[in-house]
């Protein structure tokens, strides 16, 4: 069903299945069609079971409307919801969204005594970790090679293991709960993907059990760490204090949510768009790998053109004035990252893979503003180990047909992808 906005018929509905089904270069050709004609356009939200459908929602295309939006935190809040364009009763909001659905003052709070644990001495010891266990796993991914004819997977065998186990360690996870906490982080992301959900009554309960197993594991943990203290994460979390307020427990378990969530999804995600773009752009990958200097560059560029979070939603606190239009409070606003940081106005020629590029003013990390990615810097680091390690333990790495790509409105996000080095 097209959607009509403003007297214009845009041929697309961004609320249904179908359009996230299309095939990607569809759907970017959607955005941009959306960025000419209709910058700031409206649709009816979608239909879910268990929730009463909404007023719907305006989505915002143009980099510098999401700007403006993420910046301006007292005119446009998160508090009543930044991950869900349905409204959902506010337990589950702060349970799943932790911080990114938190406003002021308890989001400068609760970030501050966050911020206060990831101490300079801590990120230190995560960078050489980055470094030991991509090298771990690059070694793992050959002896998979070896044993098919030099196929594998990238996704279950690389990109996906790298974030999570970095998680894992920094927060003190033992090697067995790995599992656990990478299949009930892909139900939280899936988005509705058939593969993990079968249908949306079934996923509402699969969506509550995977964050009740999460919250448990933290839980346990963080008893764990008042008792017998450590140098993790999570201890430091359970110690941490600002004006003598400190997490509570169920603060500490819906941040682990979050940084499973966001942490381990977000680079993966970023990872595996990575090594498909360089495959498709062999002179880029032939320059970056004749030139470490270029990974600064090459990082933001991967961040930009995968987008790994599809969007984030806002509220109107007030009667507001966006892009020359005006909107009543409690306007849904709904900022399409993967669009801005597709934005002809700011970037030449954005459908080009350029890892030179600069300046790069990407949003892949989320716009300016309190919301902005508390792990921008690890996940730099560990995009940039990779791919540097990559490049040396697996030189003639390259993509075997097209990716099984996440029919997710949510998470820009590849199942699998099929690789093959010699060995």
């Amino acid at each position: 069903m097209a959607t009509i906005t403003s007297g214009i018929d845009l041929g697309f509905d961004l609320s249904s299945e179908e359009f996230w089904a299309a095939p990607q270069e569809e759907r970017y050709a959607a955005f941009a069609k959306l960025r000419r004609e209709a910058p700031i356009a409206f649709f009816e939200e979608p239909e879910l079971p268990f929730f009463p459908q909404g007023p719907g929602y305006y989505v915002v295309s143009r980099h510098a409307d999401v700007e403006y939006i993420s910046a301006t935190p007292e005119l446009f809040c998160s508090g009543q919801g930044a991950t869900s364009i349905v409204d959902l009763p506010m337990e589950m909001q702060e349970f799943y969204g932790s911080m990114i659905s938190m406003d002021n003052p308890r989001h400068a709070k609760i970030r501050r005594i966050v911020s206060a644990a990831f101490t300079p001495k801590m990120l230190e010891s995560l960078i050489d970790d980055v470094d030991t266990v991509s090298r771990e796993i690059l070694a793992d991914a050959r002896k998979v090679a070896a044993a098919s004819g030099g196929e594998f997977d990238l996704v279950s065998e690389v990109s996906g293991p790298l974030p999570l186990r970095i998680i894992c360690r920094m927060m003190g996870i033992p090697a067995e709960d790995e599992q656990m906490v990478l299949e009930q982080t892909n139900i939280i992301l899936s988005g509705g993907d058939p593969e993990f959900i079968a249908t949306p009554e079934e996923g509402m309960g699969l969506v509550l059990t995977a964050g009740q197993l999460l919250s448990e594991l933290m839980l346990r943990l963080a008893e764990e760490r008042k008792k017998t203290p450590t140098d993790d994460l999570t201890s430091a979390l359970v110690n941490a204090a600002i004006d003598d307020e400190s997490l509570t427990d169920q603060e500490i378990a819906s941040f682990f949510i979050l940084l499973c969530v966001a942490g381990n999804e977000t680079t993966r995600t970023a990872t595996t768009h990575g090594v498909y773009a360089l495959d498709r752009h062999p002179d880029q990958r032939a320059a970056w790998m004749a030139d470490d200097a270029m990974t600064k560059t090459a990082v933001e560029e991967i961040v930009r053109f995968a987008s790994p979070v599809t969007w984030m939603r806002r509220t109107a606190t007030e009667d507001v004035s966006v892009g020359g239009q005006d909107f009543a409070k409690g306007s849904k606003f709904v900022l399409f990252y993967n669009s801005a940081n597709r934005d002809e106005l700011v970037f030449d020629n954005p459908e080009a893979f350029d890892i030179r590029r600069s300046p790069n003013p990407h949003v892949g990390f989320g716009a300016r503003g309190p919301h902005f990615c508390l792990g921008a810097n690890l996940a730099r680091r560990e995009l940039a180990v990779a791919f540097r390690n990559m490049f040396e333990l697996m030189p003639d790495l390259e993509v075997v047909g097209e990716p099984d790509r996440l029919r997710s409105s949510f998470i820009n996000g590849i199942k699998r992808m099929t690789v093959r080095i010699n060995v």
